[in-house]
């Protein structure tokens, strides 16, 4: 028999089933200390809402930090200690919700690396769009959504992928045409 079918094979089936339960642990972690405050799903009512869902705070981090080691870093560094210097969020969201407390004491260092790794690889989803430019209708609080900007709106050069430098541009660019 192949010596890599009988080492190399199992080794690498451990690792599919460790890399899947770190998954797993990270979700339940996720679960049982920032799920109270941020939904891994998009309500329908976002009224109710306490802090943005997963799925918009993850859309903003990937575009100042598209680099999944600089994201988690990010996080890290956010979540224990959070300014509105460091926020990456649209100040409307700061507005809404306030900022964020620290979590310190809540959460080690070395859970929230694992709960950030697991947030970039898993959200927001491959098919997630967020509101489009253009996009009519109200939304929950009653106001419209004409005219808010799109991951288009963003990426300048079309390539797909939101750097720090154009996610900067685009809001300075905004924040002269107010």
């Amino acid at each position: 028999m192949n010596k890599f079918i009988k080492i190399g094979l199992p080794i690498a089936v451990l690792g599919l089933v460790s890399f899947a339960q770190a998954s797993d642990d990270a979700e339940k972690l996720f679960d049982a200390k920032c799920a109270m405050c941020h939904s891994k799903t998009m309500p329908k009512d976002r009224s109710t809402l306490v802090a943005p869902a997963l799925f918009g705070v993850m859309r903003h981090v990937k575009m100042a930090y598209p680099k999944k080691d600089d994201a988690v870093e990010f996080i890290v560094d956010y979540v224990l200690n959070p300014t509105k210097k460091k926020a990456i969020c649209m100040p409307q969201k700061i507005q809404r919700f306030g900022l964020m407390p620290s979590q310190k004491g809540n959460i080690s260092q070395e859970e929230l690396k694992e709960v950030a790794e697991w947030m970039f690889d898993n959200f927001p989803p491959k098919n997630f769009v967020g509101r489009r430019a253009g996009q009519t209708g109200v939304n929950s609080a009653g106001k419209s959504m004409r005219g808010r900007p799109s991951f288009e709106s963003f990426d300048a050069n079309g390539d797909g992928v939101i750097t720090k430098e154009e996610f900067d541009a685009f809001l300075q660019a905004r924040m002269r045409g107010m």
